[in-house]
């Protein structure tokens, strides 16, 4: 009988051994946890006062030169034939396309002093994107990787850089400019984005300006939405295709991006309207917001504009 309560001690004392070596394990894993994520929000949260100052200082940079060129309209470009040798009599009909055109103002690519300014500290940046009170930030453009984890003066930061498609020349005016961002929870970046869902938002704020090197632009706002990627899924847009000038693809995405709009409105959107979408990731690999605006046209009264988006509804 003492043996068997000796034996019965001793498997108690060996689970309370277990149970202690156990729960020290589990505060010491706990405690590394809690730590790694503090060590995390403080490096977030400097890479957000980096983010911040590289801003400021590329603003003070870029408001110090003399103004912008004034701001152009994109001239109505007539459609014309792809050129091309006489097809064979199977061959299917030559995609029309949109002429190639120049920047009006600025037909010899003379660079503008604001931007001459900006390079000096990142040959990177090539634009200027300003969105009311949510964001006023440069543009960079390099791969489809640097910018996503790097700043706009190149300093590494988890906020990333804004940044212009890689495919898109400037070289010539192009018909569309694709921006992306990520979708930061601060807001910063292209977080800020999630605001125009709110009709009260955009009926207030329904353009953007985005400045390039060459030339200066105004944008009205035409479609706000999340579009998916793969193909032939509902609201499948094909971003690549607008970096080109055949006019059926660019009205098939068009018209989708109007379709996927979370409002509705009368803003009257062309093919060879200049586009201006700003594009950052959601909760899904495979989906994306985008805000879309087309450029305001030769002889458009802002204050009109305005008044057609104020008629505009949810859906």
């Amino acid at each position: 009988m003492q043996g068997s309560q000796w034996n019965g001690r001793k498997r108690r004392k060996t689970r309370y051994r277990r149970f202690r070596w156990k729960g020290a394990l589990l505060i010491v894993v706990s405690a590394a946890v809690v730590v790694f994520a503090l060590v995390k929000l403080i490096e977030y949260g400097a890479d957000y006062a980096s983010s911040r100052r590289t801003t400021d200082e590329l603003r003070k940079a870029y408001q110090a030169e003399t103004p912008a060129p004034e701001i152009t309209a994109a001239p109505t470009q007539q459609p014309s034939a792809a050129p091309q040798a006489t097809p064979a009599p199977t061959a299917a009909p030559a995609a029309v396309t949109l002429s190639e055109i120049t920047y009006p103002n600025n037909p010899r690519l003379e660079i503008s002093s604001k931007f001459k300014a900006l390079r000096k500290q990142n040959k990177d940046i090539v634009g200027w994107l300003t969105i009311e009170t949510l964001l006023d930030e440069a543009v960079t453009q390099r791969d489809e990787d640097y910018y996503m984890n790097h700043d706009a003066l190149g300093k590494k930061n988890v906020n990333g850089a804004i940044f212009l498609d890689s495919g898109i020349s400037l070289k010539i005016r192009p018909y569309t400019y694709i921006l992306y961002g990520h979708n930061m929870k601060t807001g910063a970046m292209f977080g800020c984005l999630r605001n125009f869902e709110n009709i009260a938002y955009y009926h207030s704020n329904p353009f953007i300006t985005f400045d390039t090197m060459y030339e200066s632009g105004r944008y009205v706002i035409f479609a706000v939405g999340t579009i998916n990627t793969v193909e032939k899924v509902r609201n499948y847009v094909d971003l690549f295709s607008l970096r080109f000038n055949y006019i059926q693809e660019r009205e098939s995405a068009i018209r989708t991006l109007i379709n996927s709009s979370v409002f509705s409105n009368t803003v009257d959107v062309q093919p060879d309207d200049q586009l201006l979408l700003l594009v950052t990731c959601v909760e899904h690999d495979n989906e994306r917001r985008v805000v879309a605006a087309r450029r305001v046209r030769e002889g458009e009264n802002e204050d009109d504009l305005k008044n057609t988006v104020a008629r505009s509804w949810k859906k």
